[in-house]
């Protein structure tokens, strides 16, 4: 493990975004969704994609709180503009758990 400054994690936003729409991804090399996330008044709504289609159905993850990691450069992946990263952990299969929280948040509310 390769240990960090606070300083470092200073620098990475996380915040709590509501997703409010979900689509197919068929453009993607892996399995996928788009998804539109909302993070409240400041940040707006954002667009991100997902290899969370093993664990996940596209109804399942409306108005599912998530984290993402917001201040990422904008990333072209395939036809859509990524901008945020939706976090979340591998399981010793491959699939991905998204990281979300255990009670409702604001959108927008950021990782202290």
């Amino acid at each position: 493990m390769k240990y960090i400054e606070w300083n470092d994690f200073q620098k990475i936003d996380i915040r709590v975004g509501t997703i409010i729409k979900v689509e197919d991804f068929p453009e993607a090399h892996n399995p996928s969704y788009k998804l539109i996330i909302d993070f409240g008044a400041e940040l707006g709504v954002k667009k991100s994609s997902a290899q969370i289609t093993d664990l996940y159905e596209k109804k399942s993850l409306l108005g599912k709180q998530v984290l993402a990691v917001v201040n990422f450069p904008p990333k072209q992946i395939g036809p859509i503009m990524s901008e945020c990263l939706v976090t979340g952990f591998h399981r010793s299969d491959g699939s991905v758990v998204l990281s979300s929280v255990d009670m409702d948040l604001p959108n927008g509310s950021k990782m202290a």
